[in-house]
């Protein structure tokens, strides 16, 4: 019975130390290894004066290191594209662009997605407060805004993924609308 009172003990005292293991670092060098690609994604947003979440869905496709493509099918047709510093918006026959350059918050927001899937640490130090936990084979990185015009937008995302691939993000907007993109891997 002692030994076994010793060895949890042990167990106990070194978890801190197994848990700590991973790092944001670590998580960042993996997802910039992660050559980009294509996605299905499910998308529920959950709104306020809403009584049912709206859901969407269809195909993102990210390329490295500043273009993500997000292609929505349902429940109706229409294209965001992120290209550098331009974001492009087309629906119902009509396009609409925004240079980002002319909304810091809005591309503060941006670079948290871009920051993500190009493991680029610096840029989403540069907002956010990060929170890391789990290991490199299931994790989960939250993410806190430091400057007021992003908190005002949202209070936290959540990235949640598996070893060098986002599976899900979820946004906490400020006015307590939240919304959660789920994504799987299109198969060559």
């Amino acid at each position: 019975m002692t030994r076994r009172l010793i060895a949890l003990l042990l167990l106990v005292a070194s978890w801190p130390t197994l848990a700590s293991s991973f790092t944001i670092e670590q998580l960042m060098r993996s997802l910039a290894a992660h050559p980009g690609g294509s996605v299905r994604f499910v998308e529920t947003r959950h709104v306020a004066v809403l009584d049912v979440p709206i859901v969407s869905t269809g195909e993102m496709t990210y390329t490295p290191p500043d273009r993500l493509e997000k292609r929505t099918l349902t429940p109706r047709p229409e294209r965001l594209l992120l290209e550098r510093d331009t974001l492009t918006l087309e629906r119902d026959q009509r396009r609409m662009s925004l240079r980002l350059g002319n909304r810091p918050e809005v591309l503060a927001f941006v670079d948290s997605i871009r920051g993500m899937l190009g493991g680029h640490h610096q840029a989403l130090e540069r907002n956010y407060l990060m929170q890391l936990q789990g290991s490199p084979q299931r994790w989960v990185l939250t993410l806190y805004p430091k400057d007021h015009e992003i908190a005002a937008l949202v209070q936290r995302i959540t990235v949640a993924g598996q070893a060098d691939q986002v599976r899900s993000i979820e946004y906490l907007q400020a006015d307590g609308d939240r919304s959660v993109l789920e994504v799987e891997p299109v198969k060559p």
